[in-house]
């Protein structure tokens, strides 16, 4: 006992403060029906609860917490001590992290609030070794993806805010942590050290010239920022170690398992927000979410910004749309239960907390909590039950989780003390009803008295109703609303007799919306205010009972973590069950070669009056760099955005809109798309570009997917002609992927010189125009092989415009000498040609020895093909 207080943290920075529910709003079952005409006409009457209190905290407020503020000096970190040794799970005996010199990583890791929960941020630092390692990525309630990282740097400290500990109030990943790491020391700082302002300042001011880069990748990720600045500062007061301006080597690593998407790639293929609007759902997050649950929806979108690049991880979420697609009752059913789940990761942080002190507000907050958990735990069944029909190994999985006693030991504990048919439901006014009569009757005689004086009072309102109504003659009828309590409404029809004129003198505070009049009287309003003394008696003397309850019940609340995984998990893949079964999706396949046939745009596909043209996507080990060409708006930056979303949907575990697919699992995805400017950072169109593709450059990987649109337009032709030829040369030295578009053809020759490469161009069919005396161009949007052959279509689009014809005149003329002056440096060489073909037999054939399925003879007709082709293009 006396080694467990000593390495828990000093908390010295006050209790967290219990989050806010729904007002006070409900009355007893029975009143309901007596005041059953209040759900007629009037918003105000009709009034509605929201499905759950849900957090309103955005990421920017949540990044910081609300602690005292004190000099940043060693008392502020409360640290634990740590023994030499200790002895493993196994038995054995292991040095600590604290006691073996070779331990030298210091870590600081900070977790989002409100919607952002499960967001991580972390950032380790080697004392020993100048490297910043930063991360940030998504996890899920059981926090594997953390533990997973924590585990492999085997930290010596790990840095955490003060809001996580706060006086014993323990968050989830603060004791997950000191539970799995419980001889690495674990030290908290104030909330407000946590600052990804300051976190950016640091990296331009300590990182090395060369790394500058990684600026641009963490600018947009919070949370390691924030992670960032306490790590620091910390380093700085605590362990006296100062690094000078630029000597720091920063390394962004996202988790593992899964592919890394930039920011700015996000923001490019229009992943979550459309470019815009930024209020529409036309984006791959809005295509895809058919989710019923928040935590569903969470998941989703943090999926669509980290997708699995596990293999493993991405059959077997393909293998459950299969079963869910193909089984329509058990979709129907699970679709169903699913639905009728509310927030399940935010109904534990609420039944987690303990308030600093007890009041009508908190004491409801409990009341309404058990009656969610109580909603909850009673779905369990029934999503179980549908479960179990269920063939594939991960829902057999969460079938056994969902078979853990301790859900029946909760909803055991729950019924005895709250009545078995309190429920949730949706409106103020019921769950008034539901929060009143939560506990059993006979549990408490006080309790008792006041829901019966409750009763009383509420009924004398409905008779003040139908008295005034009987007395003045008027239809009057009793209303509700969580703000204004009880009040007294009255239906027009337009009639002059019931204008807000001829009402008597006795009504108060008249208001109107459309044809209903509302209003109150003193007798009313008296009333209300003993209504509110009843209820605030209600709940005080109810939250004497649920306050033990909730003690009871907190040792079993870890199983609802993993219902919180389940349910967000099922709500998902039945998200792109429902998308694929609205739509011609065919599952995809993962083998070495990005071969996409009749591929359709996602997003286009689903906003589109007009059917997408779909096109054919190819890239091999042998030709794994795509150069496309083509006219101004012939489909070019769509057909590259369409590639990248196909890759982000088929690792999702989604299906995709294509007749069929094969991918390579890429663990980044890159883009260079926009010809924006940068005020805030005063970078023009080109000092952009010239950013994005060192990052690129810097980051790509043998197995990462680029899509890269007309690099060089910032500058003149000739310096955009020279960067665009030695950035496709080093990218050629890779074997990512790379979808080059450009207007430069003088690139299109690079096939002569690397037999890599692949040039595509977008057709476009002329006509000749009667009316305008010219040529006009139709786009088809198909893509077919090799370079474009139309010339000057700048000049054909400016013919379009108001710009003078003699101007154009004079631009064709100049063009045709460029142009010639150009055709000498376009001759093909021989010698290029013939090992260009070798190359591309060598590598079929090593595709066929790897993945083919053929039988025999339909392998000797494939393989004596490959040698006709061969000595074809030989004998050119």
């Amino acid at each position: 006992m006396a080694s467990d207080q000593k390495r828990q943290p000093k908390y010295k920075f006050g209790l967290l403060e219990t989050p806010s529910t729904s007002d006070l709003s409900s009355i007893s079952t029975h009143l309901v029906a007596a005041c059953r005409d209040v759900y007629h006409d009037h918003p105000d009457s009709t009034t509605t609860a929201s499905a759950y209190p849900s957090s309103t905290t955005s990421l920017g407020s949540a990044r910081h917490g609300t602690t005292r503020f004190r000099t940043p000096a060693r008392d502020s970190v409360s640290r634990s001590k740590t023994p030499g040794s200790h002895c493993t799970p196994h038995g054995g005996t292991s040095t600590t992290p604290s006691a073996d010199p070779t331990y030298t990583i210091v870590v600081a890791l900070v977790e989002g609030r409100g919607l952002a929960r499960g967001e991580i941020g972390m950032a380790s630092l080697n004392l020993k070794s100048p490297v910043l390692v930063l991360s940030q990525f998504s996890d899920s309630q059981t926090y594997v993806k953390t533990v997973t990282k924590l585990q492999i740097l085997q930290p010596l400290e790990i840095i955490m805010p003060n809001t996580a500990c706060e006086s014993g109030n323990m968050s989830k990943l603060f004791k997950l942590i000191t539970d799995h790491f419980q001889y690495t020391s674990v030290s908290t700082v104030q909330r407000k050290y946590f600052n990804e302002t300051k976190g950016l300042q640091y990296i331009r001011q300590l990182c090395l010239s060369e790394c500058q880069a990684i600026e641009m990748e963490v600018s947009a990720k919070y949370y390691c920022l924030a992670a960032t600045a306490a790590l620091l500062k910390y380093v700085e007061f605590i362990q006296n170690i100062v690094f000078a301006p630029s000597s720091l080597k920063v390394v962004f690593k996202g988790s593992e398992h899964t592919t890394m998407i930039d920011a700015f790639t996000s923001k490019n293929l229009e992943l979550l927000q459309n470019l815009r609007d930024p209020k529409s759902e036309h984006t791959l997050y809005g295509i895809l979410n058919y989710t019923k649950t928040p935590g569903g929806a969470r998941l989703l979108r943090s999926n669509i910004l980290q997708p699995p690049c596990d293999l493993e991880t991405i059959n077997t979420r393909q293998e459950i749309v299969v079963e869910l697609t193909e089984k329509e009752q058990i979709f129907y059913n699970l679709q169903s239960v699913i639905g009728r789940f509310i927030d399940i990761d935010h109904l534990i942080s609420l039944c987690v907390q303990i308030p600093k002190q007890e009041s009508v507000k908190t004491s409801d907050s409990k009341i309404t909590n058990i009656i969610y958990l109580k909603h909850t735990l009673e779905l369990v069944a029934p999503l179980l039950e549908f479960l179990k029909d269920c063939e594939n190994p991960l829902l057999k999985a969460y079938c056994k989780s969902l078979e853990d006693s301790r859900f029946d030991a909760m909803i055991k504990s729950i019924n005895s003390v709250i009545h078995e048919d309190t429920k949730y439901q949706k409106g103020a006014l019921n769950m008034r009803t539901q929060k009143c009569f939560a506990v059993k009757p006979k549990v408490n005689g006080l309790l008792d008295l006041a829901r019966r004086t409750y009763t009383e009072i509420v009924d004398d309102i409905v008779g003040v109703v139908k008295q005034l109504g009987e007395q003045y003659n008027l239809p009057l009828r009793t209303g509700f609303s969580t703000a204004r309590n009880f009040y007294i409404q009255l239906y027009c029809g337009g009639s002059e007799q019931h204008s807000e004129e001829n009402l008597p003198g006795v009504f108060l505070k008249v208001t109107k919306f459309k044809s209903t009049l509302s209003f109150t009287t003193t007798d009313l309003i008296q009333l209300n205010d003993r209504t509110k003394e009843s209820l605030q008696e209600i709940y005080l003397m109810t939250n004497i009972v649920v306050t033990q309850l909730l003690t009871d019940i907190r040792d079993h609340v870890c199983c609802l973590y993993k219902l919180s995984e389940c349910v967000s998990m099922l709500d998902m893949l039945l998200s792109f069950a429902h998308a694929c079964t609205l739509s011609s999706y065919v599952r995809p396949e993962f083998t070495d070669t990005l071969a996409i046939k009749q591929g359709r745009h996602p997003i286009l596909e689903k906003i589109g009056v007009d059917v997408p043209v779909p096109n054919n996507t190819y890239a091999s080990e042998d030709s794994n760099f795509v150069i496309i060409t083509g006219p101004n708006m012939s489909g070019k930056s769509t057909y590259l955005r369409q590639v990248a979303l196909l890759q982000i949907m088929a690792q999702l575990g989604s299906f995709v809109p294509a007749e069929y697919a094969s991918f390579r699992i890429a663990d980044q995805i890159f883009s260079r798309i926009g010809s924006d400017d940068d005020m805030e950072t005063n970078s023009s169109t080109f000092m952009l570009e010239m950013k994005e593709i060192n990052y690129i450059v810097q980051n790509v990987t043998p197995t990462s997917v680029i899509i890269i649109d007309e690099l060089g337009r910032g500058t003149s032709a000739e310096e955009g002609v020279g960067i665009c030829y030695a950035v496709c040369e080093h990218l050629l030295k890779t074997k990512a992927y790379t979808f080059f578009v450009t207007h430069f053809m003088e690139l299109t020759n690079l096939d002569n010189l690397y037999p890599n490469v692949e040039n595509y161009f977008l057709e476009v069919q002329r006509s000749f125009s009667v009316e305008g005396n010219c040529e006009k161009i139709h786009y088809t949007h198909v893509l077919s092989k090799g370079k474009t052959k139309e010339k000057h279509y700048g000049l054909q689009l400016a013919e379009v415009s108001t710009i003078p014809h003699s101007v154009i005149a004079d631009a064709k003329n100049i063009s045709v000498k460029l142009e010639e002056q150009k055709k000498r440096n376009m001759t093909t060489d021989p010698e290029n040609q013939r090992q260009r073909s070798v190359f591309k037999l060598g590598i079929a054939l090593v595709q066929v020895a790897k993945n083919s399925r053929l039988d025999h003879d339909s392998l000797k007709s494939y393989l004596q093909n490959l040698k006709t082709q061969y000595l074809k293009e030989f004998a050119k």
